[in-house]
C-alpha cells in the first residue's frame, strides 16, 4: 500500500482530542479546504498548527514522511486538528467474535482459564438450536473441550456455570480504541497511555 493511502495521521478535534486515524490523501484534502491544520510537532512541549499554504514549504527532515509531488517533497502530517468539529463520538462494539474475545478478557466463562486463540470457540449459553439468540447476553468466550463437551445443552444440563452474566460492552469514546500500531512519537502525548500507544 501507498503511503498516500496508509493510515499514519491522528487525528485532533478542535480541542485537540484525539478522534481518528486517517491518511496523508485525507489530511491533505483537508488541509487545502482548510477543514484542517496540520500539527508541526517538534518536541512533546513545542507542537504548532500549520495551515495548508505554509505546511507545503515546511522542510522534510530526516524521520519525516513525505509525498513527492511536481514541486517537490512534501511532509506528511502525523497529526491533524480540525478546525470545526469539537467532539468525542462514542464508539459502540459490534458483536462479533473478537469482541466477545475482548469483553470476556480471553478468559473461558466456564472455567476461567486464559486462553490461547487456537483454544476458544464462542458459546451460546442457549444453544442455537432451541431458540437461543447470537446477542451479547447470550454468549460468551468457551474453552474449544468446554464447547464441545456441552454441546447443544444448556449450561445446567452440561454441569456447568458461567462466572458471570454477560452483558453489552459500554460505549466508550473512540479515543479509548484508538491503537499507535506504527509506533508514532508524535500521537503519544494525545493518546492514554494505558492501552491506545501499542
Amino acid at each position: 500500500m501507498s503511503i498516500i493511502h496508509k493510515n499514519i495521521v491522528l487525528v485532533l478535534n478542535r480541542s485537540w482530542q484525539a478522534i481518528a486515524i486517517t491518511s496523508p490523501a485525507n489530511a491533505f484534502s483537508q488541509m487545502a479546504t482548510n477543514a484542517a491544520t496540520g500539527l508541526d510537532v517538534q518536541e512533546a512541549d513545542w507542537m504548532i498548527p500549520v495551515k495548508w499554504d505554509d505546511w507545503r514549504h515546511l522542510p522534510v527532515r530526516e524521520d519525516d514522511f513525505s509525498i513527492g509531488t511536481a514541486s517537490g517533497q512534501i511532509r506528511v502530517p502525523t497529526v491533524l486538528v480540525l478546525s470545526r468539529f469539537n467532539k468525542v463520538p462514542l464508539h459502540r462494539p459490534k458483536l462479533c467474535s473478537k469482541n466477545i474475545w475482548l469483553r470476556d478478557q480471553g478468559v473461558c466463562q466456564y472455567t476461567g482459564r486464559s486462553l490461547l486463540p487456537n483454544e476458544g470457540d464462542i458459546d451460546h449459553i442457549i444453544p442455537q438450536s432451541r431458540g437461543g439468540p447470537t446477542s451479547w447476553e447470550n454468549c460468551v468466550l468457551s474453552a474449544r473441550v468446554v464447547n464441545n463437551k456441552k454441546a447443544d445443552r444448556t449450561p445446567k444440563e452440561a454441569g456447568l456455570r458461567l462466572l458471570k452474566r454477560p452483558s453489552v460492552p459500554r460505549t466508550l469514546p473512540v479515543t479509548h480504541f484508538l491503537r499507535n500500531c506504527h509506533d508514532i512519537d508524535d500521537w503519544k502525548p494525545f493518546l492514554r497511555a494505558s492501552g491506545t500507544s501499542g
